[in-house]
C-alpha cells in the first residue's frame, strides 16, 4: 500500500477535490459566536482521531482542527448526507476506468472488536460472553478493494451478512457496457456453510465457492480468501477502529466507512 505517510492525518489536496463537492451545505448559525471550523480543518481532527485512537475531548488544541466536540459532530452529519458512500462510488469507478477492479471473484469475512460502552449493533462475544463487541463485516474485490462493510452485534453469524453485503455494493460504471456490482463467484470460510445462501447465490448468478463443515483444513482457498483478511487488518490499523469507543453505531459506522474510502483511495494511487 505504499509507504506511511508521516502525517497521514493531513488532508491532500486531490482528496480534498474529491471531498468537497459531495460535503452537505451548512445549516445557519442558531446563536452568535465563532466562525464555523472549516470543513477541511474539521476533517483533518477526525482522522487524527481514526489514526491515533485519541478521544476526543483530548484532540490537542494546537493543531488548529477544533474542538473534539466540533470535529465529533461533523463524521455522523456526513454520514447521514451518505458523503462516505457517495466518495466510495466515485473511487470505484475510477478504479473500473482503469480496469482495475477485479470482478472475477469476490471474498467476504468478518473480524470481531472489543466494544467498550454497550450500544447499538452490539452484543456479548462468541468467544467471551462476559465481554460485548461488535463485528465488522467486509466484502473485496479479488485483490483485496473493499466493495462493501457492515457493523453488526458481536453475536450474530457471519452467514446473516452474506446478501446484505451483496446488496450494498454499489452500481459501478466507468466503462463502456453495463454497469455491474456482482462478481462471478464469492469465497468464504466455513462460517457461511449453508445450503440455503449457496442456492441464493446461485440464483443471483454467482457461483459460491464456500469452505465445508466437517472437512480438514487445507481446502486451498487461502490462496484467495488472505485478500479479505489483509483488508480487515488494514481497517484495524486505524487505532479507533480496532475497540468500538463510540457508544453510538452511527458515528462508529462513520468512521468505518471513512477508513473504506482511505483503503480504496490508496489503491487509487497505485493503480491508476
Amino acid at each position: 500500500m505504499g509507504k506511511r505517510q508521516s502525517r497521514p492525518w493531513i488532508v491532500s489536496d486531490e482528496l480534498w477535490s474529491l471531498i468537497e463537492p459531495l460535503l452537505p451545505e451548512p445549516g445557519p448559525k442558531l446563536v452568535a459566536g465563532r466562525p464555523r471550523v472549516p470543513g477541511r480543518q474539521a476533517l483533518c481532527g477526525i482522522l487524527f482521531v481514526l489514526h491515533t485512537g485519541i478521544q476526543w475531548e483530548y484532540l490537542p488544541q494546537e493543531l488548529g482542527f477544533g474542538s473534539g466536540m466540533t470535529c465529533w459532530r461533523r463524521p455522523a452529519a456526513w454520514n447521514e448526507a451518505g458523503v462516505w458512500e457517495q466518495l466510495h462510488l466515485v473511487l470505484l469507478r475510477k478504479l473500473r476506468s482503469a480496469k482495475k477492479l477485479d470482478w472475477s471473484r469476490a471474498v467476504i469475512d468478518s473480524s470481531h472488536v472489543r466494544a467498550g460502552p454497550p450500544g447499538p449493533k452490539g452484543g456479548p462475544s462468541p468467544v467471551d460472553r462476559a465481554r460485548p463487541g461488535s463485528k465488522h463485516h467486509v466484502l473485496t474485490d479479488g485483490q483485496g478493494i473493499p466493495l462493501a462493510v457492515s457493523l453488526t452485534g458481536g453475536n450474530r453469524n457471519d452467514v446473516t451478512q452474506l446478501l446484505p453485503l451483496l446488496d450494498k455494493v454499489p452500481v459501478v460504471a466507468g466503462v463502456v457496457g453495463r454497469p455491474r456490482r456482482r462478481p462471478d463467484m464469492l469465497f468464504a470460510d466455513r462460517g457461511y456453510d449453508h445450503d440455503k445462501y449457496r442456492r441464493l447465490l446461485g440464483q443471483r448468478g454467482i457461483r459460491p465457492v464456500i469452505a465445508e463443515r466437517g472437512q480438514p483444513h487445507g481446502s486451498g482457498l487461502g490462496i484467495f480468501r488472505y485478500t479479505v483478511e489483509r483488508t480487515i487488518a488494514w481497517l484495524h490499523g486505524f487505532r479507533h477502529l480496532r475497540i468500538r469507543w463510540e457508544q453510538r453505531d452511527d458515528i462508529h459506522e462513520a468512521f468505518l466507512g471513512l477508513a473504506t474510502c482511505l483503503i480504496t483511495y490508496r489503491h487509487v494511487q497505485r493503480l491508476c
